[in-house]
């Protein structure tokens, strides 16, 4: 499976704290940037690693790089903008791309309304950004755009994934890992995550 489901008990508290309907916008924004936090510790567990000599005050040692420059934050406006300052505290040299789509209300397919990424995008690893895998429609056209780009290594952080959102992505993109917090139920009716946390964006930005 492309799915790596952090459930880890840290990760289960915050998660429960982001679903309860008391929860004000400030604690929620910066949960959102905690979870996504531990998230890209874990899907950068393996990353590769630049040895160079370091000097401690009793010896030289061999010393270890991750290079940040290899990669590249795109969140998914607006929702996946809660999760960029956690993430640029961890990896503060980053690279950050954005992505805008909205819904054709005829169509009902995403289309792009904004894409600012790195001009050396095809040469990163990019993690594309979002709280919530419902549907997987955007993060399918956001996939596809930078498939066209060329960009071979893609990841996806998402705090909530539903079922179905993640069966699409695996049938469409398996080699695109996963990486969540939290596995719900089910979507309802309105495409809404069940349990879930009600609308992130609005939640993260006090919109409702």
């Amino acid at each position: 499976m492309s799915l790596n489901l952090i459930d880890t008990s840290p990760v289960r508290h915050k998660i429960s704290i982001l679903r309860d309907v008391r929860t004000n916008t400030k604690e929620f924004r910066e949960l959102a940037g905690e979870l996504a936090q531990i998230l890209c510790y874990e899907a950068l567990r393996d990353a590769p690693l630049k040895r160079y000599e370091v000097t401690s005050p009793i010896c030289a040692a061999d010393g270890y790089l991750l290079d940040e420059n290899d990669y590249v934050f795109l969140p998914i406006l607006r929702a996946g903008l809660g999760l960029v300052d956690g993430l640029l505290k961890f990896m503060p040299n980053a690279r950050l791309g954005h992505i805008g789509l909205y819904r054709d209300e005829t169509t009902l397919k995403p289309v792009k309304y904004y894409y600012k990424t790195p001009a050396d995008i095809s040469n990163k690893h990019v993690f594309i950004l979002d709280p919530m895998l419902a549907t997987a429609g955007s993060a399918l056209a956001a996939i596809e755009i930078l498939r066209e780009q060329g960009v071979q290594q893609l990841s996806m952080i998402c705090l909530f994934a539903a079922p179905e959102g993640v069966r699409k992505l695996e049938e469409n993109y398996p080699d695109v890992t996963i990486y969540a917090a939290s596995l719900d139920e089910r979507l309802n009716e309105n495409g809404y995550i069940v349990p879930g946390c009600g609308d992130a964006g609005d939640r993260l930005w006090g919109t409702k």
